[in-house]
């Protein structure tokens, strides 16, 4: 057991009687989770033939995720038929863009990964 100093700022400075071996180990939990937290990437997913009332609350979520400082990646699912117009797709995810773009600066530019296509967004 050791003597470690744990608010060395305030008045009286604290001490506590603890294993230090444990306490550097808490300190460094502590650091990599105020860390990640972050910058969590949150997901909204959309599909070709969205109709706009339904996108509008998709963006309205987004808007809420960048505000809250996340990053938000935007997909698009396609299923059967609909890989042969992957460029209605592309058109939903730049209307996302355009509707956020006061928010969010577009990091990732659309790309396909077998039936989905991404972007990602960050907070400007």
């Amino acid at each position: 057991m050791d003597l470690v100093e744990v608010a060395p700022n305030s008045r009286p400075p604290v001490c506590k009687i603890i294993d230090y071996g444990r306490f550097k180990y808490e300190q460094k939990k502590k650091q990599t989770r105020s860390r990640s937290a972050s910058s969590i990437l949150k997901e909204i997913r959309v599909r070709p033939k969205i109709d706009t009332h339904d996108l509008e609350i998709k963006v309205r979520k987004a808007r809420e995720f960048l505000e809250a400082g996340h990053k938000v990646q935007v997909t698009c699912l396609f299923r059967g038929r609909e890989m042969a117009y992957q460029y209605l797709g592309k058109e939903v995810l730049i209307k996302v863009v355009e509707l956020l773009e006061d928010l969010a600066k577009l990091e990732r530019q659309p790309r396909m990964e077998g039936r989905r296509m991404n972007l990602l967004l960050g907070k400007r």
